[in-house]
């Protein structure tokens, strides 16, 4: 395990802390916290650690066991995606590396031709755009139109200016950026996309600065139902619908 991904899972198991109230683990309030979430010794003590070896852990100084990290991420209320991605930062499950270019299968291309009423786009893993339907093109505008390094889900997203509320659906999809590239911390497409955002966006610096992930849940905001799918054929991308209620 190298340096870079023990500090992305130092600040990954930060950022899961941060969110977990004391109630939720049988805690009183404590008194008045100077930061969100728990204390670190309190979630040591919960884990069954020492409070230092979990500090210098958060800190990228130490590696640990699975048996630990289980621990953890059971006392900091990590859902499914969350405890996976903490078993893949410290290596003890298989990530699959980011890809360059990805190519988009036939199979993928015929399905989002099929949805001739439904705007759909196809996006890799770092939601960079590759391709869109023509109701996509019709409610969004052509991505073609956007410079390259900007022709991203999550920009487009974070630089709209019209009346669908979107924010729900960029904290959604970040999450999920967050899920699919925090394994390469260096990638640095990634860190481009993370840069442009917070250029964008430095109203919501946290947003971008937060390490917390989280498989991508169907959401409805304004009447649309916006949801991302994993197309059949295993060619590494997804596509990003939106329907009408």
């Amino acid at each position: 395990m190298d340096d870079a991904l023990r500090r992305e899972l130092g600040a990954h198991l930060r950022a899961a802390r941060e969110q977990v109230r004391p109630a939720d683990v049988g805690l009183g309030g404590g008194g008045k916290r100077r930061t969100p979430g728990l204390r670190r010794e309190e979630v040591a003590v919960l884990a069954g650690v020492s409070v230092a070896w979990y500090t210098w852990l958060e800190q990228g100084r130490v590696s640990t066991t699975r048996q630990v990290l289980d621990a953890l991420c059971r006392v900091l209320g990590m859902d499914a995606a969350a405890h996976h991605h903490t078993l893949a930062l410290a290596g003890f499950l298989p990530s699959a590396p980011l890809k360059g270019d990805a190519v988009v299968g036939e199979p993928t291309w015929a399905l989002l031709k099929s949805w001739t009423e439904t705007p759909a786009a196809v996006v890799d893993e770092r939601f960079d755009v590759l391709g869109c339907n023509d109701a996509y093109r019709g409610f969004w505008g052509d991505p073609a139109g956007v410079p390259a390094e900007r022709r991203n889900l999550l920009i487009m997203f974070a630089s709209y200016g019209g009346p669908v509320e979107v924010e729900p659906v960029l904290r959604g999809l970040y999450e999920q950026f967050r899920a699919n590239t925090g394994h390469a911390p260096d990638d640095p497409r990634a860190a481009a996309v993370v840069g442009l955002l917070q250029e964008e966006r430095p109203d919501v610096a946290h947003w971008w600065q937060c390490r917390a992930v989280r498989e991508f849940a169907p959401v409805t905001v304004d009447g649309l139902t916006f949801s991302l799918l994993r197309p059949v054929g295993g060619d590494g991308t997804y596509i990003f619908t939106q329907s009408a209620c």
